[in-house]
């Protein structure tokens, strides 16, 4: 049987790292995206063997470019994981255009560029499986992120109108919420703040990577094809609605 294709953008570090080698664990031929550190990912690719691919997902011509070369050198892709983002936090009363374009363009715009380049291909196969990392922050909304929790929020509803476009053609597209999860990202929050942050997660702890690799790999499954504009939460009950 031909191995399935995949591209996790941001997939050389954090949730993305452990999302690209759970899904090459499992045989997909995978192409993780980077945009600026190459020492990470060159390490990274000399750790698992896994593809690389630089370019600019906040970009739509770096994206078709780089969907083009990944299709040309893996195949056809069949499941594409939203995964990169960035912060740039402030209050609202202090954030310039620049921190909040550039969340948005990173976070929100990335999921279409990155999606408009691969659904024809799917629609015409009858096959894909997309999914989104949106955020906790997303739905609940957090002090100093208007930028993040704005893009983080677009994405959910970006998730259930895609899944309607794409429900006829045998596309799922789902999303998936984590919570405070052990990154980078998250370890550079003070950490005064992060203990405080803990408190509120009933389950004691920061999630792991792989707890969120773990609900893709559910996600991308074939035999998930009956869930599709669903949103999971992974977050150790922090939030519930």
């Amino acid at each position: 049987m031909k191995s399935k294709v995949a591209i996790v953008t941001g997939g050389t570090r954090g949730i993305g790292e452990a999302v690209s080698i759970a899904l090459n664990g499992a045989g997909f031929k995978v192409a993780a995206n980077y945009a600026g550190n190459h020492n990470r990912a060159q390490d990274f690719n000399a750790r698992t063997g896994i593809s690389i691919y630089p370019f600019d997902v906040s970009d739509f011509e770096q994206c078709k470019a780089g969907v083009e070369k990944i299709t040309s050198e893996l195949g056809e892709v069949d499941v594409l994981v939203n995964n990169a983002g960035i912060t740039r936090d402030r209050t609202l009363h202090s954030m310039d255009f620049e921190q909040w374009n550039s969340v948005l363009q990173t976070n929100l715009s990335s999921c279409f560029n990155m999606s408009r380049c691969v659904i024809e291909g799917m629609r015409e196969r009858g096959f894909g499986r997309i999914v989104n990392i949106g955020s906790v922050n997303g739905q609940a909304g957090q002090y100093g992120q208007v930028n993040y929790s704005a893009s983080k929020s677009g994405i959910h509803g970006f998730t259930k109108a895609l899944a309607k476009e794409g429900a006829g053609k045998g596309i799922t597209v789902n999303a998936i919420a984590p919570g405070y999860v052990d990154t980078d990202m998250v370890r550079a929050v003070p950490e005064k703040v992060l203990e405080k942050i803990i408190l509120t997660i009933p389950v004691r702890r920061l999630g792991r990577a792989e707890d969120i690799a773990r609900g893709v790999m559910f996600l991308v499954d074939e035999n998930a094809s009956f869930i599709t504009g669903s949103t999971i939460d992974i977050n150790g009950g922090q939030h519930m609605y």
